[in-house]
């Protein structure tokens, strides 16, 4: 099975949990783990947020989604100012900072992340993570 999935969404607040709503239902329908989902779910969430906070002007930016047997792959796309991944700090932020924790969060939930950033282009963030299957749960939808 494949899926394919293309969202154009505002550059607001509202469109974040439209993304995940979105995204969350064509995984469920699949028949994946809830921790599996969740994980992708929260991902997207910070990938989306760091375009709402970062991506300078533009007033939409894209969520889509690809899901075969084996793997989901979201790319974020937005039409920002981009940014240099290798002027960013490599430290975590300190326990007290609410700031800086989306990339190694995104890191830590699915099993490649990855970007592609222009200035004055934008940037695509890659998020791939393979599916874990809930099969008693598949059985039942079957």
């Amino acid at each position: 099975m494949e899926i394919g999935l293309r969202i154009r969404l505002p550059r607001d607040r509202i469109s974040v949990p439209v993304a995940r709503h979105v995204v969350r239902s064509a995984i469920d329908e699949i028949g994946v783990t809830a921790e599996c989902a969740d994980d992708i779910e929260v991902a997207l969430s910070e990938a989306c947020t760091n375009v709402l906070m970062h991506a300078g002007p533009g007033a939409i930016y894209d969520v889509r989604l690809d899901l075969d047997d084996e793997r989901c792959v979201l790319r974020i796309i937005d039409l920002g100012r981009g940014f240099d991944l290798a002027a960013l700090p490599d430290t975590r932020p300190l326990p007290e900072e609410e700031r800086g924790r989306g990339l190694p969060l995104m890191s830590s939930l699915v099993d490649r992340v990855r970007f592609e950033s222009k200035p004055e282009i934008g940037t695509v963030v890659h998020l791939e993570k393979r599916l874990v299957y809930d099969h008693a749960r598949r059985l039942r939808q079957g």
